[in-house]
């Protein structure tokens, strides 16, 4: 049935959301805030913006001619101000209503950048540690104003009366709480005061605390009695150095191996970056502290800099920053990504003062960190010629750079694993090759890109049959007297599909050699299933992208006496036995992971062996 038109004595009218407070104020606490802690940052950070208004209302007052006073000792807390104050009028429009703020006010709103807060809900955190929020404030911009008091309480309602000027005699505002029982832990004297120091440590305006103690008239403890570090002269440069390197140390926990000063003027930041004394895993990243105007936004940003920058932990104070809603986090947008460039062009830039000045430094630095360095030169060509030489590797000559390895190995050999390195290193080496092992991240591509800083090195992939080339063949009349034993050898492992030589090489005790890719072992796992998926759609499938697989090898050493021996043997099943336990053990020393059938055969050879010993002793 169709719906009939409103008649104009039904028509629909505008209504005003009606807004459950105790709700509101649980959803601040648990969804949008980390902490009930946070109660004292907000109130700070109104006073600070109130401070700022008041500047701006008086340009030629000095910087320190206004302040900010906090009082808690264990029965309220209290935040007292000289900034630019409320009307009544003001009191109405902005402490009443829920997500307004006076930093809109249109006789500010060009000034809006030189606030904190943009949000207009701050001071709805102090009801995460009290019911009552009393507030007296004076307006310094109109002259002989009265002080007005606002009282605002959890369930919704609120009282505003005009008091005599003498209640307030100085313009600006005090905010005071009086604590829940269960909010102590956060309301104690000695917690605000540590509160005050977290947050505030680096704001620009006087900020002093009173636990009762001072007495009438006391000025109570400075919160910020210095400014940033980098913020103040030092008498040489020496000086400047060890006094970031201290204040780093104050903040993190850890004597940093250097500090890297950043100053972008553009967006007003300015801070310290501190590199770790220890290794971090690759792709871990740090939190890193960052203050907006002064104000402790975050002790945990992780967006400040681009991922590979995981050496450092930062220290940063900025102005053209925004906050999100919660100010507890950076608002990601395109001045945020501006910022992340700049800071990771400025962390290059010390690494290439590093590097052209600082050798002692850098090789510190490279110690511990050349993993990071080492995924910066994938991607950044100007660090990668500039450092690529001096990066440790792991090599068939020891952990060396690849300047060193360059200069008695004029061809480098890589592989492309861990455990192909293992099988070959120790092969490679007495036969006199240069192998790098390319199977840990970012080391093969950085090592092929060796000749565009050493055009006299070439670089190729490790391949079988480049280690083959190098060992040394037997005699023919030694190839004749082992061709039975080879023969029953092949045979046994031909379910493993490896073929089976005799050479000589170094060193004599490696009895046997196991020479299997990973990429091998893919192609004929992948040709089983095709033969076994024979005729399906899957079988088709995996039949097309079939190549030629190629066979492991398993090199025998006719130096090492129990190859000797062995190929000596005229019993057919001993002689597949101990060919399977020479497999079984050269696969082992490979140390990548052996497949059930070569687990099972390990197994079989031994008791098979053991049991002919018993057998032959009996």
């Amino acid at each position: 049935m169709p719906l009939r038109p409103e008649s104009a004595d039904h028509a629909t009218a505008d209504r005003t959301f009606q807004v459950d407070l105790r709700g509101l104020v649980d959803l601040l606490s648990h969804h949008l805030y980390s902490s009930p802690r946070v109660y004292l940052r907000e109130l700070l950070q109104n006073a600070v913006d109130a401070l700022t208004a008041r500047h701006t209302l008086e340009q030629g007052a000095p910087a320190d001619a206004f302040g900010i006073r906090l009082y808690a000792d264990g029965s309220v807390v209290r935040v007292e101000d000289d900034g630019v104050g409320l009307t009544e009028a003001d009191v109405h429009t902005f402490l009443a209503t829920i997500g307004r703020s006076s930093k809109r006010a249109e006789q500010i709103a060009d000034q809006r950048a030189d606030f904190i807060g943009q949000f207009g809900i701050g001071l709805l955190s102090c009801f995460l540690v009290a019911d009552e929020i009393h507030v007296v404030s004076r307006s310094a911009r109109t002259p002989d104003a009265p002080a007005v008091e606002w009282r605002g309480r959890g369930d919704g309602s609120y009282t505003v009366r005009t008091l005599p000027a003498s209640a307030r005699p100085r313009p600006g505002t005090t905010v005071t709480l009086t604590p829940r029982a269960d909010a102590g832990e956060w309301t104690r004297p000695a917690q605000v005061h540590a509160l005050a120091r977290h947050f505030g440590s680096l704001l620009r305006h006087p900020v002093t605390f009173d636990d009762g103690t001072a007495g009438p008239g006391g000025r109570g403890a400075p919160v910020n009695p210095e400014p940033a570090p980098w913020a103040r002269t030092h008498p040489t440069p020496g000086a400047r150095s060890r006094a970031l390197a201290a204040y780093g140390e104050d903040v993190f926990g850890f004597t940093p191996l250097d500090t890297i000063e950043l100053d972008l003027p553009a967006v007003g930041l300015k801070g310290i970056a501190c590199v770790l004394p220890e290794a971090v895993p690759a792709g871990r990243r740090h939190g890193h502290r960052v203050h907006v105007k002064g104000m402790l936004l975050s002790e945990q940003a992780e967006e400040i800099l681009p991922d590979w920058a995981f050496f450092v932990r930062c220290v940063i104070d900025a102005e053209s920053l925004r906050p999100t809603a919660s100010r507890e986090s950076l608002y990601e947008d395109d001045t945020l990504a501006a910022v992340r460039d700049a800071l990771a062009e400025r962390l290059r830039a010390w690494i290439a003062r590093a590097a052209a000045s600082d050798p002692e430094l850098l090789g510190r630095f490279l110690q511990v960190h050349h993993l990071a360095v080492k995924s910066l030169a994938v991607h950044d060509d100007e660090i990668m010629r500039m450092l690529l030489p001096w990066l440790p590797f792991e090599t068939t000559d020891g952990h060396a750079t690849l300047d060193e390895f360059a200069r008695t190995h004029r061809t480098v050999l890589v592989t492309s694993s861990v455990e192909e390195f293992r099988q070959v290193a120790a092969i490679a080496s007495a036969a006199g090759l240069g192998v790098v092992n390319g199977g840990y991240t970012y080391d093969r591509a950085l090592v092929h890109r060796l000749p565009e800083v050493r055009p006299e090195v070439t670089v190729a992939d490790l391949d079988p049959a480049t280690l083959t080339a190098h060992l040394d063949p037997v005699d023919r009349e030694t190839e004749l007297a082992a061709a039975a034993y080879l023969a029953q050898a092949r045979d046994a492992l031909a379910v493993f599909d490896c073929d089976v030589a005799l050479r000589t090489f170094q060193p004599a005790s490696a009895p046997a050699l196991l020479l299997d890719s990973r990429e091998a072992r893919h192609e004929r796992t992948r040709s089983q299933l095709a033969r076994e998926q024979q005729g399906g759609v899957w079988g088709d499938i995996l039949g097309a992208l079939r190549q030629e697989a190629p066979r492991a090898q398993l090199i025998l050493n006719q130096l090492n006496p129990l190859v000797r021996t062995a190929v000596t043997i005229d019993e057919p099943e001993l002689a597949r036995t101990s060919a399977e336990a020479l497999y079984g053990q050269a696969a082992m020393l490979s140390r990548r992971p052996l497949r059930p059938a070569e687990s099972s055969l390990i197994n079989r050879s031994f008791l098979d062996l053991l049991a002919h010993a018993l057998r032959k002793d009996s």
